[in-house]
């Protein structure tokens, strides 16, 4: 499984940009992480496999959009409003093999995934 995020940079308080992460495998759950400076990595947004349903953490809904194109095989993190205390590296994970059942269970906790992009860093100023 690969992992390949782009769309990070730095933007102004108030702005949006657009996550993108080509997934390249056999993948369960997928979503975003970030992981501020000297902070655990903690979950932004997951698709849950088997419900298709969205989960977002409460720091990001109604600011946030995960959504994915399978004939891309990417998946997308929509960010809007975006404040100062959003600014971190983010990460795209999936969840593959064993793991599937964990990230079902318990599909923001970073423990749940095995397969992680390289990072990306957003800056919100």
């Amino acid at each position: 499984v690969q992992l390949v995020e782009s769309g990070g940079g730095t933007v102004q308080t108030g702005g949006s940009l657009r996550l993108s992460c080509v997934v390249s495998g056999l993948t369960y759950s997928t979503g975003w992480f970030r992981q501020f400076r000297g902070k655990e990595r903690e979950g932004v947004a997951v698709i849950v496999s088997g419900t298709g349903n969205t989960v977002y953490a409460d720091s990001v809904k109604g600011r946030f959009t995960l959504s994915q194109d399978n004939d891309k095989q990417t998946l997308y993190l929509q960010m809007n409003s975006l404040k100062p205390e959003d600014t971190a590296v983010y990460y795209c994970a999936a969840a593959t093999g064993m793991a599937a059942a964990q990230a079902y269970r318990d599909p923001l906790k970073k423990d749940s995934y095995n397969s992680w992009g390289q990072g990306t860093q957003v800056t919100v100023s």
